[in-house]
């Protein structure tokens, strides 16, 4: 058996190849929504920002639903069959206190995943999202396990 690659997820950016890899992002805000494929043995996961593309300027995988209808697609493009797919959300914490009414990014982020992936028929098997501190993830596309560490807020 070859070497596990590593790789490192930037926000707004998905990853998704047969190859096996270990792929690490660290999330606040933000939200990762991992898809594995247990036939295939192949896994994709996205890191997004903000909830909604608006319609305006680019529709990058910085919005959630971009990201995840992109991630769809990438795993069928690599062979999978969308019924064999297995969802797991990760991150949407309120990192930042903010006093703006409404402004709850990390919900809103939430949101977005989980209705995409019920809207897709894809099972969410698994799920750490919300709360206070943000989130460090290594989500294994061989064999779909996440390992997952809470940072600790940092004072400066």
């Amino acid at each position: 058996m070859s070497e596990v690659q590593s790789y490192y997820l930037y926000p707004s950016a998905l990853f998704a190849e047969k190859e096996a890899h270990l792929v690490s992002t660290i999330l606040g805000s933000c939200v990762a929504v991992c898809l594995y494929d247990p036939v295939l043995n192949i896994g994709g996961i996205n890191h997004f920002m903000l909830p909604l593309w608006n319609g305006q300027g680019l529709a990058s995988p910085r919005y959630g639903n971009i990201a995840i209808e992109r991630l769809i697609e990438r795993m069928l493009l690599l062979g999978s069959k969308k019924g064999n797919l297995k969802g797991k959300v990760f991150g949407g914490a309120e990192v930042i206190e903010t006093k703006v009414a409404n402004f709850y990014i990390g919900e809103r982020n939430i949101k977005v995943a989980v209705d995409m992936l019920l809207e897709q028929n894809i099972p969410i098997v698994a799920k750490s999202v919300g709360g206070k501190l943000g989130r460090k993830i290594l989500f294994n596309t061989q064999t779909g396990e996440v390992k997952q560490k809470y940072i600790e807020k940092q004072n400066l």
